[in-house]
């Protein structure tokens, strides 16, 4: 699964890498200079990559907009953090979105805990060797809130399933050897092409190559607010 992120370029940098304006809502700046940490559970604002001429700013924990209620809704998002690849043209929550709201959630690494036969665990921190930052395939949706009238903007990151890397460190016995979907370069800006159609979607829901990652043990304390960040020693 993937419920930790890491963002640790600043905001221009971030709009360069993937050709959008450098100018971008000052909310996103100040998430990009002060959280690299983003925890799912938290429903953070994090900036994914849209169609957009500019980078947006949405929750994390997708809410659909057929919810009625905030109860609803707060009950729907803790299950939609993630999505898997193998159901999400077919679960109600997922596939209007994945048709036709598909965006791109961009990462500097991820954080994952690997259980061990004591009953212990480690976190690891994962990364793409050859890319400073890369890209979690993702979709979003927009929820109105009719007691508030509050609209909430929420996406939810792919899951497939793990590499041999991945699978080792992803071994949590309740959820399978599972890792986010990341995208090729060269898959990015075809992935948010709205006019694709299913077919061309699935064939992108790919395992990423081991051998183009890597990953290390992380202090248990990483997503305390003052620890260091584990992309800096990359």
């Amino acid at each position: 699964m993937c419920f930790y992120n890491s963002m640790s370029k600043k905001a221009q940098q971030l709009a360069a890498r993937y050709g959008r304006k450098s100018d971008i809502i000052e909310i996103a700046k100040e998430i990009l200079e002060e959280q690299y940490r983003q925890a799912a559970f938290t429903n953070p604002d994090c900036a994914i990559v849209t169609t957009s001429e500019e980078l947006e700013v949405r929750k994390w924990g997708l809410i659909p907009f057929w919810c009625k209620t905030e109860e609803d809704a707060v009950k729907m998002r803790k299950f939609t953090y993630n999505a898997r690849s193998e159901t999400v043209f077919e679960l109600p929550s997922f596939r209007g979105p994945i048709l036709s709201k598909r965006c791109i959630v961009p990462s500097t690494g991820y954080f994952e805990w690997h259980h061990k036969i004591d009953g212990t665990k480690t976190p690891y921190f994962i990364f793409v060797k050859d890319l400073e930052i890369f890209s979690f395939a993702g979709f979003y949706d927009s929820w109105l809130n009719k007691q508030t009238g509050e609209v909430i903007n929420t996406f939810s990151i792919l899951t497939t399933q793990a590499n041999e890397l991945t699978g080792f460190i992803h071994n949590n016995p309740k959820t399978g050897n599972r890792m986010p979907v990341i995208l090729e370069p060269e898959q990015e800006e075809r992935w948010l092409d709205p006019a694709l159609k299913r077919p061309e979607i699935a064939s992108m829901l790919r395992t990423f190559d081991a051998e183009r990652m890597d990953a290390r043990t992380i202090k248990n304390d990483f997503l305390k607010k003052g620890s260091k960040d584990p992309s800096i020693l990359l």
